[in-house]
This record gives C-alpha cells, sequence and structure tokens, in this order.
C-alpha cells in the first residue's frame, strides 16, 4: 500500500505509524516463521523450528500476532499453518510441572484473555481474506482454522474437542465453529464423546473446503491466495467482510457465554469439588 504523502499529512494531520513486517515476524519468530510475498503472509506455527508444541506462551502469541498482521495495510492474504503437524500436546511431565509450579498474578483472567483474543481478533482485526492449511493432527485448537474464509487439510489432519474428557467445559472455540457449520445436534455429539474427526469426514460435513496430500497443501494454499490477491482490492476484502459476518455475529452472541463457563467450570472443581 503506497504511503500517505508527507505534504498531504502535514496538510490533514500525521497517520500514526501501522506495524512492520520485518519489526512483528522477529517480535513472534518464537511461534511462527512468517514468510510474505506480493502482500500473501503466511504464518508457519512451530516449536524450536519443529512442530507447535502447545503452552500458555503460544497461546499468548496466537491473538496478538492476528492483531499486527491485521494492521499492517501491505497484507493482503493471510495463510495459517504449521510444521509437520498442525498441534502437539505439551509434554506429560510439563504438564505436570506447570500444576505444580507457582502462577504468576492474574493468570486466570490473563488466561480468559488470551482465549477471548485468540477468536477475537482473528475475526474482528483481520480484514483480509483468510486460508488455514491444517497439515497433520492435533490434539485440539484448530477452531481458528475452521474459522479462516477457507480451509485445507492434509490427508491425516483430525479435528476434535476433548474438553470434556478431560473434565472441562468446552466453551474456548471448537464448539462455536462445530455448531456454526455441524448444527446443534452433530456438534453436541462431538462436545459429548470427543471423537475424532479425521480429514475426509471433516470434508463430508463441510467443515474443510479440500483435503490433499501434506506435499501439495501448501502449494495449494498459496494458488488460492494468489488467485484472491489478483482481485481488486477493495472487492476482496469486501468478500472477507461478508464471508466472516456469520463468525462476527456468532461471537458475539455465544463465544463469552462459553468461555466464561469453561473457565468457572475448571475454578469450581477446585473450590467446591
Amino acid at each position: 500500500m503506497s504511503p500517505i504523502p508527507e505534504d498531504w499529512q502535514a496538510r490533514n494531520g500525521r497517520y500514526v505509524s501501522t506495524p512492520r513486517f520485518e519489526d512483528y515476524s522477529e517480535k513472534y519468530a518464537d511461534h511462527f516463521a512468517m514468510t510474505r510475498r506480493d502482500g500473501v503472509i503466511e504464518l508457519r506455527m512451530h516449536t524450536d523450528g519443529g512442530p507447535a508444541v502447545y503452552g500458555m506462551g503460544m497461546h499468548n502469541a496466537w491473538g496478538q500476532a492476528w492483531q499486527e498482521v491485521g494492521n499492517d495495510p501491505d497484507n493482503e492474504v493471510l495463510i495459517l499453518t504449521g510444521t509437520g503437524d498442525w498441534l502437539k500436546p505439551a509434554p506429560a511431565d510439563r504438564l505436570a510441572e506447570m500444576m505444580r509450579e507457582p502462577r504468576p498474578d492474574h493468570f486466570a483472567y490473563r488466561t480468559y484473555y488470551d482465549a477471548m483474543k485468540l477468536l477475537e481478533n482473528l475475526i474482528h482485526a483481520v480484514d483480509i481474506p483468510t486460508i488455514a492449511a491444517v497439515n497433520g493432527p492435533s490434539p485440539g485448537h484448530t477452531e481458528f482454522a475452521l474459522l479462516c474464509d477457507i480451509t485445507l487439510a492434509s490427508e491425516d489432519a483430525t479435528f476434535s474437542d476433548t474438553h470434556l474428557l478431560a473434565g472441562t467445559a468446552p466453551g474456548d472455540g471448537m464448539h462455536l465453529g462445530l455448531q456454526e457449520l455441524l448444527g446443534t445436534k452433530r456438534a453436541a455429539y462431538y462436545l459429548y464423546t470427543g471423537a475424532e474427526i479425521d480429514a475426509r469426514t471433516a470434508l463430508d460435513l463441510g467443515l474443510v473446503n479440500e483435503v490433499l496430500s501434506r506435499e501439495k497443501l501448501l502449494p495449494r494454499a498459496w494458488e488460492l491466495a494468489e488467485a484472491i490477491r489478483s482481485r481488486p482490492k477493495a472487492a476482496r476484502r469486501l468478500t472477507h467482510a461478508i464471508v466472516s459476518r456469520p463468525w462476527k455475529r456468532r461471537l458475539v452472541e455465544d463465544f463469552g457465554f462459553g468461555l466464561a463457563h469453561e473457565m468457572f467450570g475448571i475454578s469450581a472443581d477446585k473450590i467446591f469439588g
């Protein structure tokens, strides 16, 4: 996007500078490998260069990264993907250690805030077309892949919500994706059972748009992104506004309700259980 001319700003008030790719790509380098070409920006989740391992740091980084990517006017299409797999769970010994170690002040609210911004910022702060390339199995957090405008999946990708199996109410986002895309009855089944949905079933159910081999997945995402990028700027951005409208409505009406119930359930079990 062309910068605002200095003489125009002198007459009409200086614009606040927007995020620079060079800055935020380095800022989030521990969690994302970022690439940008002709306005198409790819965010590839990783941990130490390998598959992304879920942790509170990554949970915090997601929503902040969406906001900065969305606020950079040089970004025109967003691709989200993983490394090796979409996401891996933290090792059991690390999870046990996290439960024993002291937590920082206001940890509960920080967790709630990060969970809210994970989806809020993706839907409300990113005003460009979005494509998710789910490149393998995941124990969870495929909700933001479902909320992208287009969702591609590798042949071995999986989708599930196992909160109830772990003793927690399913309220942090995946439930919204399932309810919106599958309908109330089918979503209830997967939320109660935690059953894993493989890629082909996800395609049949309407959770994803295409299923491809791993080697073809990311090239296809870039092919789609470049085709979208070739359309007029206003047309493609306003198409995204239309496409994302149901998610905006769903988040405003239901997301806080679900997340509050999930976190209350966790707190109640610890206090009263």
